[in-house]
Order: C-alpha cells, then sequence, then structure tokens
C-alpha cells in the first residue's frame, strides 16, 4: 500500500488563484504543492534549480514544518513513520 496521496489535484474543481479568499488560497497551495511534486515535474524542475535555489526551497519547507507541524504530527503526516 502506498504511504503517499495526490488525490486533491485529481478531484479538485474549484478555481486556483491567489488572493480571493482564505479557502481559495489554501486550495491552490495544495494544488500548487501537488502538482510541483508529480515526480517529472520535480525531478525537471529540481536539475535546473541553482544550488541556492535548492537550498532556499528547503529551508523554506523545512521551517514550515517545525513551525507548524509538533513532533508526532511530523512523523506521521511528513515522513509517514508513525
Amino acid at each position: 500500500m502506498k504511504k503517499h496521496s495526490h488525490a486533491f489535484v485529481d478531484e479538485y474543481d474549484g478555481p486556483v488563484g491567489f488572493g480571493l479568499d482564505r479557502e481559495t488560497d489554501e486550495k491552490t497551495v495544495a494544488y500548487f504543492l501537488q502538482k510541483f511534486s508529480d515526480d517529472r515535474a520535480v525531478a525537471t524542475l529540481s536539475a535546473r534549480m541553482s544550488d541556492a535555489e535548492l537550498e532556499e526551497l528547503f529551508s523554506l519547507m523545512s521551517r514550515l514544518l517545525k513551525t507548524h507541524l509538533d513532533e508526532d504530527e511530523y512523523h506521521s503526516l511528513f515522513l509517514k513513520d508513525g
């Protein structure tokens, strides 16, 4: 059984745009993140990113995880080992 899912991007049929309202902003971010993390898309993008861009993205994502998830959530939601 797969540990990861990306069903939202395949099922969402609402607006994709930022700045309309909080709900649309949250759904737009989820949509973009799932599109970005597609295996082929992320492989292509990461190969073209500079070292500084890779570090910037990694640092941002790490900071968000540390800020918004407690230890148990980090393990169960992100690492999928809990």
